[in-house]
């Protein structure tokens, strides 16, 4: 006889066996989700360890470079048979060390080396071409000719004079029997067309045109800046013929006093060094100097006496004439528009430079293009004016408060 509750028991068994398959799925499936997330919970720590380490590191060779001695920037004067005797950059402390044989051959006066605080050479440092390059702007042949500037007829036959003749005829200067002056200095208010004037001068002589701000020759270290003067005319005469253009050298040959602070002790010792180079200049060389300022009241006396500068060529604010002349050379690219009156410009633009005209030409060809019309008319040059008058009459202003 069969037992009943064997029929009942199994197919209870089997639902059962059903639920805890789906069940241990289920688990698996939560398991497998948790160890992804634990994967990538390891894969970000991981990426985050390395970070660790790699500043780890960083800081490691940080920390190894400061334990270090710092080394001193000195040149070297002499190389006896004793050893090389150096000069530290800074106090002017000269020491006599010993090299290697090696160093010895590789080393010779006026080289820059790296000497440790017992003033022992360390090792040599790079060529000073690298730090004239940083600071020198040397274009081979400016494109900027005397028709490109407009009001300065008197300015430019005085620089053509100067620098032009002794670098194209200077057999001129022979058969006369005088020497060719040395240098012009450009003074005048900002915008008026200084570096203009040296660029065409440049350019009409076939000549490398290297310019530098007398700003760039201020250092704090103590001979910098009369290495950097030295540098500077060196180059010069391996690009001859050239012309070297200072600006703003009232930076570096401001009036003498009596401080005896070293930054003051510093601008002097550059400035002594940039008058003994102009001395040291042959009459009919192949270098021209010319230098700009828009303070000629504050230049030392030695810098313009004859011999250094021989023209002091003031290059003043352009008249109706000049500003008119101004404004068809700017303009001669731009498609301008029959009612344009350059005379009436020229008029209401008083007392504006040169930089200040070409900043209205601009600003009216963008109100032209703000417009979208092909050509630029009066109203724009208009326009063009009061918005450059408002911009400069703001910076004024800011100017005073500064």
């Amino acid at each position: 006889m069969t037992d009943i509750s064997d029929d009942v028991d199994s197919p209870i068994d089997e639902s059962s066996t059903q639920d805890e398959i789906s069940e241990l799925r289920q688990r698996v499936e939560k398991l497998r989700n948790e160890n992804e997330r634990v994967r990538d919970k390891l894969l970000d720590a991981n990426a985050e360890k390395n970070k660790y380490q790699q500043k780890i590191e960083r800081l490691k060779h940080e920390n190894e470079k400061l334990k270090k001695s710092p080394l001193f920037i000195a040149t070297v004067q002499e190389v006896t048979d004793d050893g090389v005797v150096v000069r530290q950059h800074g106090n002017n402390q000269e020491a006599l060390t010993e090299v290697t044989d090696e160093m010895r051959e590789d080393i010779e006066p006026g080289d820059r080396v790296a000497v440790n605080n017992s003033l022992s050479i360390v090792k040599t440092l790079s060529n000073s071409t690298d730090v004239r390059a940083r600071v020198m702007e040397v274009t081979e042949t400016p494109e900027t000719t005397y028709e490109d500037i407009g009001g300065l007829e008197d300015q430019i036959k005085e620089v053509r004079e100067t620098i032009e003749l002794p670098l194209t005829d200077p057999e001129l200067f022979d058969e006369t029997g005088i020497d060719p002056p040395s240098g012009v200095l450009l003074h005048g208010p900002p915008g008026t067309g200084k570096t203009m004037l040296a660029k065409a001068a440049a350019r009409q002589t076939d000549a490398t045109f290297i310019k530098m701000a007398g700003s760039e020759l201020v250092h704090k270290f103590i001979g910098e800046g009369a290495r950097l003067v030295r540098d500077l005319f060196e180059v010069a005469r391996q690009k001859a013929p050239s012309v070297v253009f200072i600006d703003e050298i009232d930076a570096v040959a401001s009036k003498r006093t009596d401080s005896k602070t070293s930054g003051d002790a510093e601008v002097q010792r550059t400035m002594m060094q940039l008058l003994s180079e102009m001395d040291g200049f042959e009459g009919r060389g192949d270098v021209k100097i010319i230098a700009a300022t828009n303070r000629f009241d504050m230049l030392d006396r030695a810098i313009l006496r004859p011999g250094r500068f021989d023209r002091l060529i003031e290059v003043p604010l352009p008249n109706d004439e000049g500003r008119e002349q101004i404004f068809k050379i700017h303009t001669r690219n731009m498609n301008v528009a029959d009612d344009v009156d350059f005379e009436r410009l020229a008029r209401i633009t008083d007392n504006m430079s040169g930089a200040d005209v070409k900043a209205v030409c601009t600003e009216a060809g963008m109100f032209s293009i703000r417009s979208r019309e092909t050509t630029v008319d009066m109203g724009d040059f208009l326009d063009a004016y009061d918005k450059v008058r408002e911009d400069t009459e703001e910076s004024d202003e800011k100017t005073m408060y500064v």
